[in-house]
């Protein structure tokens, strides 16, 4: 979210009313009750204090993991209506027991460890069993109200496979051993390998420490510093408000992760301003949509799906991080390019600099809040442990805040950033639980090899075509899910295809991210550009395709990197080889690599828009799209091919542009 608010005489829309229809997270209750409030806010700040503290103190990974989840759905209780009937001013008294039922479940755990590790070996007795299907209960419960159905009915349908999966009627390649209820359910309560899997590790030791460091960030002001910034910078050029949405909802995306509120919190300040120098209104709340949800590509955090990606793959954060530079900075210079060319094209100026702040004021301000990010950026360079990284630099988030009056943190700052941190934190806790029991059952049975199969099977030893398939199947499966939960099932069912064509695992694994968190631009669930008509007041269908199309490299780029790892920077030995064969230092080769795809992806932008220095005809877009997919093709004679494409219609099109005004001089 952001501090900015719109510009005076610009029509103001309920951004909350928005916010709530497409984003389940927002649906939340205003207790009348005081001292119930009191108690919310006490368990929402001592859930993050916990987390600060098993960072330097861990307990047994079984216990630190139920207790993340049984407080965070408690706290979801609480917080969370039931219906959208139920009373948003009371709790009744179903969610005291579900909040009861949910620390029942990490209590047991806590008051029975040692029994369960050391006497019965995680073979589970039946009280495991009843306090397994409890917890199943609470955290599908608190998924629904928090996330929606989408996600509680996907789990439930994973749930139902070992129950039924040796019965006759299946089909053979799906048919396993029969499973009871001890194996089902002790796979997923008594072992790291279920609902307390990898996917809640994360949400403990890495994630939640990071949207704790974003709501530090929010409290001092660093959302007003990205549009302030952003408007210094890019406000008076062409199309100047859209490139301020572009940059101000990249960095802000890259930080919170949240798709959705960032279209709306970002674009309640910068959708009228589009609107208002020209823009179209379902182009002004694509361009919205699709920077918001890039941020969760661009490093240094990416919405910390690196981080998420760093326990998965076994890589370490840094090389993640490295990796994703070039095809993030492609996609964002893509969306870029085509703003600025439909402004060209519709002669569209920017806010006069008058109107607009000044770098030097706003670094004056507000520059110094930009330090706890590089600190961490250094940190995490020097191989700091992720979760001590983020905790240092919430402490040095607050110190710096100190220096100028404007960002300066008090304790009740301090406090409430520690409330905002671990409420804004339980979607992706509930939706990680949740994605533990599919993960469970992958694991149980053999489930995930039979996907990996399908896959590889359909696509017939064409790599080409098993790519296209595990996009399709990454999009179906990220369809209405948070990018973090999205990413965690299309990693475990989708990405294992690639690995019989000797892809690198880290290529796999970022082709499925990048297509789990587009499934939130691509109609017909695309809610993040839903979200964006909704502030535009624009049709959300025609939204949700403009913001394909402004996405178009986002599509492009993981083909790109799959066929040429060399851009993602992670094969050094890969990179020397390609070096020596073309007798160049290995530089040359990314260099070179970086060179074509930026040029590629201007051209393709100026065939989407059709307009360059002036507007071009079918034939030329078309011949024009032509050279900027050769030079994105990594081939030496394909680059040479598209660059002399590419230059000939450009210049031909400076050309009929000079042509053009000197008739009309």
């Amino acid at each position: 979210m952001t501090n900015q608010t719109p510009l005076p005489n610009d029509p103001l829309t309920n951004t909350q009313e928005i916010l709530e229809k497409y984003d389940r997270e927002s649906v939340t209750r205003t207790v009348s009750n005081q001292v119930v409030r009191y108690l919310i806010g006490l368990i929402a700040i001592f859930y993050s204090v916990f987390h600060l503290y098993i960072t330097f103190n861990p307990l047994p990974e079984l216990i630190q993991r139920s207790v993340h989840v049984a407080v965070g759905v408690a706290l979801i209780f609480l917080i969370y209506p039931a219906t959208k009937r139920s009373s948003r001013k009371l709790v009744s008294w179903f969610d005291w027991l579900w909040l009861i039922l949910s620390l029942s479940t990490a209590g047991y755990l806590i008051w029975e460890y040692q029994d369960i590790v050391s006497v019965r070996g995680g073979i589970p007795n039946q009280w495991d069993i009843v306090f397994s299907a409890i917890t199943v209960l609470v955290v599908l419960e608190s998924a629904r109200r928090i996330t929606g159905w989408i996600l509680p009915v996907f789990a439930l349908v994973f749930l139902a496979y070992p129950f039924v999966s040796h019965m006759g009627f299946m089909p053979d390649r799906l048919l396993t051993r029969p499973y009871d209820l001890g194996d089902i359910f002790g796979q997923l309560y008594l072992k790291t390998e279920g609902i307390y899997s990898t996917a809640i590790g994360a949400s403990v030791t890495f994630i939640f420490l990071f949207i704790l460091f974003g709501a530090f960030l929010s409290r001092s002001g660093m959302g007003r510093l990205f549009n302030d910034l952003a408007l210094a910078l890019a406000g008076h050029k062409q199309g100047g408000p859209a490139k301020v949405a572009v940059i101000s909802s990249g960095f802000m995306g890259s930080i919170n992760g949240a798709a959705v509120a960032n279209v709306v919190g970002t674009g309640a300040f910068t959708i009228p301003l589009m609107k208002k120098v020209g823009y179209d209104k379902n182009f002004a709340g694509a361009v919205e949509a699709s920077a918001s949800v890039g941020g969760q590509i661009l490093p240094p955090i990416m919405g910390a799906a690196a981080f998420i990606m760093a326990e998965t793959t076994g890589v370490a954060y840094g090389t993640i991080a490295m990796a994703a530079v070039l095809p993030a900075l492609l996609y964002y210079l893509g969306v870029i390019a085509q703003v600025h060319f439909r402004a060209g094209k519709n002669n569209l100026r920017g806010i006069p600099k008058a109107d607009l702040p000044r770098v030097k004021e706003v670094l004056k301000a507000r520059g110094h809040m930009l330090l706890p990010i590089v600190f961490l950026v250094i940190l995490l360079a020097n191989n700091m442990p992720v979760g001590y990284a983020a905790a240092y630099t919430i402490g040095i988030t607050v110190l710096v805040s100190q220096l100028r009056a404007e960002t300066r943190m008090g304790v009740k700052d301090i406090l409430a950033a520690l409330e905002d941190g671990a409420k804004q934190s339980l979607s992706t806790m509930a939706a990680c639980a949740v994605v533990g029991i599919v993960i469970g059952v992958v694991n149980l049975t053999s489930f995930g090899t039979v996907m990996t199969s399908s896959i590889v099977t359909l696509g017939a030893g064409s790599l080409l075509l098993t790519l296209i398939l595990t996009m399709l199947a990454s999009m179906v499966l990220g369809m209405g899910l948070p990018s973090i939960p999205a990413y965690i099932i299309t990693a475990t069912m989708a990405a294992p295809a690639l690995a019989n064509f000797d892809i690198p695992v880290l290529v796999a694994h970022m082709f499925v991210f990048y297509f789990g968190i587009f499934a939130n631009i691509t109609p017909p669930v695309a809610l993040a550009a839903f979200a964006g008509a909704g502030i535009s007041g624009g049709d959300p269908m025609k939204t949700g395709w403009q913001s394909l199309k402004l996405a178009l490299a986002g599509f492009i780029v993981p083909f790109m990197f799959v066929y040429n790892p060399n851009m993602m920077m992670i094969d050094t030995a890969d990179i020397a080889v390609t070096a020596k064969e073309f007798a160049m230092p290995a530089w040359h080769i990314i260099v070179s690599v970086a060179a074509t795809s930026i040029i590629g992806v201007l051209a393709l932008s100026a065939a989407v828009e059709g307009f360059f220095k002036k507007v071009m005809s079918l034939w030329q877009r078309i011949i024009l799209a032509c050279g900027a997919f050769c030079l994105i093709i990594p081939e030496t004679v394909t680059d040479l091919f598209g660059i002399i494409v590419v230059a000939v219609i450009l210049v031909l099109n400076i050309r009929q542009n000079k042509a053009y005004r000197g008739n009309t001089a």
